[in-house]
């Protein structure tokens, strides 16, 4: 399950505001990338990937990512922080 904070709300939404101005079709995605995230712009989201509706966009992510989407300063860098490991 992926959450979004407020603030990255915002970022994305912008961000796609921005890249539709370019490309009417423009989605963002969130997919592993190694122990970490990348947040990429795609034309058409994989048909296994979760669609999250926030203001006015879809956050396409992976079907196995979970945790909370988020913003670490500086410079606003989306994150993803996963959830912690229970022994």
């Amino acid at each position: 399950m992926i959450e979004i904070t407020e603030r990255a709300v915002e970022l994305l939404a912008k961000a796609a505001t921005a890249a539709r101005r370019f490309d009417p079709s423009a989605c963002i995605r969130v997919v592993g990338d190694g122990d970490g995230v990348r947040f990429e712009l795609i034309d058409v989201p994989d048909a296994q990937d979760l669609g999250i509706e926030r203001s006015g966009f879809t956050l396409y992510v992976q079907p196995a990512l979970a945790g909370v989407v988020d913003v670490e300063e500086p410079h606003d860098r989306l994150v993803l922080r996963r959830p912690e490991r229970r022994i």
